[in-house]
């Protein structure tokens, strides 16, 4: 099964290769072929609606037939997601604190990682409720690094939990013994952090089973994106999260007038075989330079033929 055709797709590589357009053309074939497809923006510079010629939020919205889309905000989610943390804390600290612990939570809120954290756990919401409600999930990332960050968070998440679950569990278990008869003692935090850590599992489950989920990486025939997507599908390898299809994008055309852009084809050759010697063992889609902007929906058939 080729990798545009899987459930749930990621579809990542270096600012300003064309991953927006990529994604919207795959997720615009998704949908022509009878399939309800959600089209996905994580990055937070979006460029969704910019391509759709119309605005679009947090929540999904219907695009055309079959396809629907949503730019997920960082600022609304880390509210969203601080919020839930209160809510998940009622009850398990003293009144009298509440008060401090609220404000240093919303203190968090304009920490480096906050709005990573947040974005994360949209993420899985996404990937583990709405999956039952669409054929396919199409996901436009943002640069490289924040994408390999996004994708390893699953494993980093579900360790650090574990460790927190087997330090929270020592101490019940202390507790238990010093004040409480023996009795076991109820401890919702443990509850709150065994249900995260469940999550992280089944999210960390689909991104690993490659019947289901499909990554592609954009590139252009050009030296710093190869290098770049180099080293993202080694680095993504060692999370086991295989990157099996690349698209070359904006590949000039063969009849090509003056010696600027003549020069540019054979620099561009020489970078397409670079490309097949480095690689091997991924799937090459060649996507042409247009002559205009990707915004039409007669262009975006035309785009999607490729892919």
């Amino acid at each position: 099964m080729k990798e545009q055709e899987k459930k749930v797709i990621f579809v990542g590589g270096k600012g300003g290769v064309g991953k927006s357009t990529s994604a919207v053309a795959i997720a615009w074939k998704s949908a022509q072929e009878g399939h309800k497809t959600l089209l996905v923006s994580t990055d937070p510079a979006h460029n969704l609606g910019d391509i759709f010629g119309q605005s679009i939020g947090g929540e999904a919205i219907n695009i055309s037939d079959n396809l629907y889309a949503l730019e997920i905000d960082p600022d609304i989610e880390t509210t969203n997601y601080i919020n839930s943390v209160k809510e998940n804390i009622k009850g398990t600290v003293n009144t009298s604190m509440m008060q401090e612990v609220h404000r240093q939570l919303d203190t968090a809120k304009a920490s480096p990682g906050a709005d990573e954290a947040a974005l994360f756990d949209k993420l899985i919401s996404i990937i583990l409720e709405e999956r039952e409600n669409y054929d396919k999930l199409v996901f436009d990332t943002a640069p490289t690094g924040h994408t390999i960050r996004l994708l390893s968070l699953p494993e980093l998440m579900g360790i650090w939990i574990e460790g927190l679950l087997q330090r929270r569990k020592k101490t019940n278990e202390n507790y238990t013994q010093l004040l409480n008869d023996g009795d076991p003692i109820e401890d919702p935090i443990y509850d709150v952090l065994r249900e995260r850590k469940e999550r992280f599992q089944k999210a960390r489950g689909v991104l690993l089973d490659h019947h289901v989920t499909g990554f592609i990486f954009v590139l252009n025939p050009e030296r710093l994106p190869i290098l770049e997507t180099k080293k993202a599908i080694a680095l993504l390898d060692k999370y086991k999260l295989h990157v099996k299809t690349l698209v070359i994008n904006k590949i000039l055309p063969e009849n090509i007038d003056g010696t600027f852009f003549r020069q540019r084809k054979e620099h561009e050759s020489q970078y397409l075989k670079m490309i097949k010697e480095t690689f091997k063992e991924q799937e090459l889609i060649y996507i042409p330079l247009f002559e205009q902007d990707i915004i039409s929906k007669q262009q975006l058939e035309t785009i999607s033929s490729y892919y």
